[in-house]
């Protein structure tokens, strides 16, 4: 803590502090652009680093992977699109409240819990890097793939009032995550036309499970209404807000820690974090009914999560060469470009980059609320624009997204045959999320398993090797309580709606 307090001024200086301010608003836009994911982002900046300092450098690239993962949240609340894999869940409860007239309150709340969420987990990467990775560390093939499997059995709360229907979408995400090649054996799987056979990636099957379905839904709409919402800035909405959020603490800080401990797993991500905060928060709430509906707290405690997961995901980059998310593996080559080598002697030789680039990425939290409050007030724009313009807007920005990932057409064609797919769906009730979330954890799931066996046949066995160990069994007893917590929230649900039921039909029968 001494060594960041004592570089923290050099984070401050003349170019460092133009770097990150750009950088910050830049990522800002860059995350509401649905496609351009905080790891498309970083990439297409590192080039743009090579003439820099290393610490100027590191403090864009630091600067945008920061403000992305916040930004993402605006297409996400806006136009029902997330703007990155981590604003996954932030659709759940924030586009129904921007279909209700109160888009700006979600924005606020929003940026104001990830704020809160973002300082908690720098905090703890200033504060815990040497502990926290001492636990990373711990982590092998057997323990990942259980923390995937407890992912997996998240997907039974991602769509609201059946269990049925978001297992089955899960499944379904599952098996789509198996196209393509083997990762270990190399054997072509499920290839049923040349676009499939490099598999199916992760921001095509995001763009098209979230937006095509919803360029169907304003096709829809176009003889009903010619604007999107009603949505205009009101005066102290912001002080609002804020008052609002000194009673939502305990899911600031639900979301914030299960950021935090996300982080550090090596593989996860943000996407991960946002979902499994929602899981959680929806079990242990009054009223979890509400949840889905355009409930506050589940873009709180959201958004709280996978801000918070950006600091702790750095830990086991810097400390042992191992990205904690998509985007710190990225990261990891503009410091290796510099010279930077992950591990104890970047504490020890290179100590001012590395405490300077904590010191921005701190600062770059507190930018990232100032202006993403600041961008929500004018955000309000785009829902003032007509659904003819908004669906070619959102086609062209869903087939440049995809087809910038690999500059391939064949996503383009997977794009729109999952998006025909999921918008049929959504007529029976199915959610996009469970799926998307199916396609993230599966590799994790089915690589650590081969690992894991591979290992158990030289030793433990497979039963042996899984089912043994204070992480594996704490994990496999975290998948029990939330399978076992979902299947009774489904049961109080039913016996609720068959009460209200035969409430309704007393009543009618006493009228008649």
């Amino acid at each position: 803590m001494f060594d960041f307090l004592q570089y923290l001024p050099e984070a401050f200086t003349g170019a460092r502090l133009m770097v990150l301010l750009l950088g910050t608003i830049g990522g800002l836009v860059l995350g509401a652009t649905p496609g351009l994911s905080p790891t498309m982002a970083v990439a297409l900046l590192v080039p743009f680093t090579f003439h820099m300092d290393p610490a100027t450098g590191l403090v864009l690239l630091g600067s945008v992977f920061t403000s992305t993962v916040a930004g993402g949240a605006i297409a996400a609340i806006l136009i029902n699109i997330p703007g990155a894999p981590a604003n996954i869940a932030t659709t759940l409860d924030g586009h129904p409240m921007a279909k209700q007239g109160r888009a700006q309150e979600a924005l606020y709340l929003c940026f104001t819990s990830s704020l809160v969420g973002g300082v908690f987990g720098m905090l703890v990467m200033v504060m815990f890097t040497p502990p926290l990775a001492n636990v990373a560390m711990k982590f092998g093939p057997s323990e990942m793939f259980w923390s995937a499997v407890f992912g997996i059995s998240v997907m039974a709360g991602l769509s609201a009032g059946s269990l049925a229907k978001g297992l089955f979408g899960g499944m379904f995400g599952l098996l789509i995550s198996c196209i393509g090649d083997d990762p270990m054996y190399g054997e072509t799987r499920y290839v049923i036309a040349d676009a499939l056979t490099g598999g199916v990636a992760v921001v095509p099957a995001l763009i098209g499970l979230f937006a095509v379905p919803q360029i169907f839904a304003l096709v829809e709409t176009l003889d009903m209404k010619l604007t999107r919402y009603d949505y205009k800035p009101q005066k102290g909405m912001l002080m609002k807000v804020i008052r609002e959020q000194l009673h939502r603490k305990k899911e600031m800080f639900l979301g914030s820690v299960i950021g935090t401990i996300v982080g550090i797993v090596p593989g996860a991500g943000g996407q991960i974090a946002g979902l499994i905060a929602y899981d959680q928060n929806k079990k242990i709430a009054k009223h979890p009914e509400t949840l889905g509906t355009g409930d506050p707290r589940g873009v709180v405690v959201t958004e709280s999560a996978n801000n918070a997961m950006v600091g702790p995901s750095l830990i086991p980059l810097l400390t042992m060469g191992i990205p904690g998310c998509p985007t710190s593996a990225v990261l990891m080559g503009g410091l290796l470009i510099h010279g930077l080598f992950p591990g104890p002697d970047l504490f020890l030789k290179s100590a001012n980059i590395t405490y300077t680039f904590f010191g921005a990425m701190l600062l770059a939290q507190i930018c990232m609320g100032i202006f993403g409050i600041i961008l929500s007030r004018y955000s309000y724009l785009v829902m003032q624009v007509s659904n003819l313009i908004m669906i070619g807007a959102i086609t062209i920005l869903a087939v440049f997204g995809t087809y910038s990932v690999q500059n391939s057409f064949d996503d383009v064609l997977v794009m729109f045959g999952l998006g025909m797919i999921m918008w049929i769906g959504s007529h029976f009730g199915f959610s996009p999320a469970p799926v998307v979330l199916g396609i993230i954890l599966g590799p994790i799931a089915e690589g650590n398993f081969i690992k894991g066996r591979m290992i158990a046949e030289t030793d433990l066995g497979i039963f042996g090797y899984f089912f043994t160990g204070g992480i594996n069994m704490f994990i496999i007893g975290l998948v029990a309580v939330s399978l076992g917590w979902s299947f009774y929230g489904e049961i109080k649900d039913y016996r609720a709606k068959a009460k209200r039921a035969a409430g309704q039909s007393g009543e009618a029968t006493q009228e008649g």
